[in-house]
């Protein structure tokens, strides 16, 4: 307190002490269900399963992956997917070194359709809950290293990485964020906002990490070709948790319907992929042209995201005059190191054919060389590829980490200054921000936390990567490392092990997960009783006050069933949608059972569907020629209770090109919409009784 009072005045060292004393509080207050009884800590030795009720996909020794699925009372499965680690334990185990990569919980509602399954939480399970200590650090302004790792993971479960569920919350949390900042932390003082806002970006920053991995893992999953038996996980489960993982960086990604996250999946995958590619052959061709050599490092699946810039050790004398071209390299001339000419670090020998291609030690005519490591890179950064580790100088990486997150600290964290608050800062900032992203300099920050997330998972799974090779890279990436939250390498593994088992005794406790699956069922049917306005007040009363009040309705059986039908109606809503945007001709280029089955569902059960589907319908009833689908499209649009649907029937009606046995049955439902009372528009209500009186 004494360092506080002299460095800050005794005023703002008394407000630092509040607000950390706050803080602390509130962190355990939002954590405090995430809690569960005492458990053994799991030690490096395999992951034993002590609950009932498993079932898990086929393990065999030629297969990086497989999925294990635990029933949760309630009606919820826990999904978890197992990486072979290759470089942890004994490697003739391979129980041993296989890891809990990644949990998923799934509410399928206690039954066996898939229809009304919904996806909750995902947990990455080497994201934990800081320690003190590293929590003290991460407060620290302009502390952009490593200090601490948590050494044990406790006994509680670990805290999810990311809430699935379409929340009505999207915009309230940038509403809170914005009072929060400009009315509060600006009235604090300089030195209580920049530790405030430096933990804000510590603790985002560590989250998206772990998002960043859980996308690697499930891509991974996705596309493994040894997997083996029937997936626990389907392609359109696995394509919408991508997607909802893309868009937690994006300012509206809250607000993505349904129906256009296998369109982001696509779009994302092509970005991700061309990226990739385009950054391959630039180091490839650049690395080459200086005399270098370029080596991929391919993921479990085949692909590679990341790649090894050797040189050859026999190479360094001969070029001590060669010029040097460091464009897109980013590192330092190799041929006038005086350090690399008598280099003791680690080094690799391999052999080449005549045209320089690598061959077995066996092959007639192989010539030996020794490679020594000069760099690693990231493939997935947009433009060009962005150097992770530098073998020779840590604090060349070290720069290009801290480039951008130190500008962004002291303008926005210690000044104050935002793009409204400053003309000459949005001009300064935008000219910036222009200059970095045309020349494609790797100060893009959110893009090397990806590239160093997926890298760490990287040295884990890859088994072709040498031991010492691999410790290595982890030192010197841990180096570079700006997070107080992180944690090493080979402890993540161990901090997985055992937080894996604290999530399955927390999922085994009564008043573990299955309560928080019921409080969150009880958020689900506020829908189903509320009105919007009334939800809207709901949401700002939980966080104005700090998640103290949270609206839910007690389940009944009632409830439950109307939550059933809801949650079906969703799932045939968006197929409408899909197939309503992409087809062209539903009978050739659609499922055409699996959209009549939705068309009827619809039909019977879709009073409560939204404006989108009726003109979903619409547009079904035009491209299509099937009569069974046109009479369901029209049953749709009258079983629908909402204005846009009646003026969607209304339209196919009073048009001329429509046949007259089809305009019929469209008059036939619109007067029976009218005499129910369904909502209909004043003007839509007229021509319905113009209709009626002809």
């Amino acid at each position: 307190m004494n360092l506080f009072r002299d460095a800050f005045g005794k005023e703002n060292a008394r407000r630092f002490a509040a607000i950390f004393l706050t803080l602390g509080i509130l962190t355990v207050t939002q954590r405090s269900w995430a809690q569960s009884p005492s458990l053994a800590t799991v030690a490096d030795g395999p992951i034993s399963n002590q609950v009932g009720d498993v079932e898990a996909e086929p393990f065999n020794l030629s297969s990086d992956f497989r999925i294990e699925k635990v029933r949760v009372d309630g009606g919820a499965d826990l999904l978890t997917i197992f990486g072979r680690l290759r470089n942890t334990g004994n490697s003739l185990d391979y129980r041993y070194a296989e890891t809990p990569l990644v949990s998923i919980l799934i509410d399928t509602l206690g039954d066996n359709n898939p229809e009304n399954d919904e996806i909750r939480y995902i947990w990455v399970l080497t994201y934990t809950n800081a320690t003190f200590g590293q929590k003290a650090t991460a407060f620290v302004p302009f502390l952009y290293m490593r200090t601490t790792n948590k050494k044990a993971a406790g006994t509680g479960p670990p805290p999810p990485v990311f809430d699935m569920r379409p929340a009505d919350r999207g915009p309230w949390k940038a509403i809170f964020r914005t009072i929060f900042k400009k009315l509060i932390l600006n009235q604090l003082g300089v030195a209580a906002r920049s530790s405030i806002l430096q933990y804000q970006q510590n603790t985002a920053d560590y989250r998206r990490a772990a998002i960043a991995r859980a996308l690697a893992v499930l891509a991974l999953y996705q596309s493994h070709k040894s997997i083996q038996g029937e997936r626990l996980l389907s392609e359109p489960e696995l394509k919408d948790m991508q997607a909802r993982l893309w868009l937690t960086d994006k300012s509206l990604g809250w607000h993505m319907q349904s129906e256009n996250l296998n369109w982001v999946f696509d779009k994302e995958l092509a970005k991700t992929r061309d990226i990739r590619n385009q950054n391959w052959e630039l180091l490839r061709q650049y690395s080459e042209a200086q005399g270098l050599y370029f080596d991929p490092l391919e993921m479990p699946d085949g692909s590679a995201r990341h790649a090894i810039v050797w040189v050859d050790a026999a190479d360094i004398k001969g070029n001590e005059n060669k010029k040097f071209d460091s464009r897109f390299l980013n590192i330092k001339n190799p041929w006038k190191d005086s350090d690399l000419a008598s280099w003791k670090g680690y080094s690799q020998v391999r052999w080449f054919d005549e045209a320089n291609r690598q061959v077995a030690p066996d092959t007639p005519n192989a010539k030996q060389r020794t490679l020594i490591p000069l760099a690693v890179y990231g493939l997935e950064f947009p433009k060009i590829p962005t150097l992770l580790v530098d073998f020779r100088d840590n604090g060349n990486v070290k720069r290009r980490e801290i480039s951008k997150r130190i500008l962004h600290d002291i303008t926005s964290n210690l000044l104050s200054l935002g793009p409204f608050s400053s003309v000459t800062y949005f001009i300064g900032r935008s000219t910036y921000d222009f200059i970095t992203g045309r020349r494609g300099m790797d100060f893009n920050q959110a893009s090397r936390l990806r590239s160093y997330a997926q890298l760490k998972l990287l040295l884990s799974l890859d088994a072709t990567l040498d031991k010492d090779f691999r410790d290595e890279v982890a030192n010197r990436l841990e180096h570079a490392t700006l997070n107080p939250l992180e944690n090493d390498l080979d402890i993540e593994a161990k901090l997985a092990r055992t937080q894996y088992e604290n999530l399955i005794a927390y999922a085994r406790r009564p008043d573990g997960l299955p309560a928080q699956l019921a409080k969150d069922r009880g958020e689900e049917m506020v829908k189903l009783v509320h009105t919007g306005k009334e939800r809207v007040l709901y949401t700002a009363a939980h966080f104005f006050s700090f998640g103290l009040f949270t609206k839910r309705e007690k389940a009944t059986p009632e409830l439950m069933a109307q939550m059933d039908i809801r949650r079906q109606l969703d799932h045939h809503e968006r197929y409408l949608r899909e197939v309503a945007f992409n087809s062209a001709e539903p009978e050739v280029d659609a499922d055409v059972e699996e959209l009549k089955r939705s068309l009827q569902f619809v039909s019977e059960n879709g009073a409560a569907a939204k404006e989108k589907t009726t003109r979903a319908l619409a547009r079904i009833f035009t491209i299509t020629d099937d009569q069974d689908m046109r009479r369901l499209c029209i049953a749709g649009l009258y079983r629908i209770n909402n204005s846009e649907a009646k003026k969607q029937l209304l339209a196919i009606y009073s048009n001329a090109n429509v046949t007259e046995n089809w305009r019929s049955l469209c008059a036939h439902y619109l007067k029976l919409a009218l005499e129910e009372g369904q909502q209909i528009s004043t003007s839509d209500a007229r021509a319905i009784a113009g209709i009626d009186a002809n």
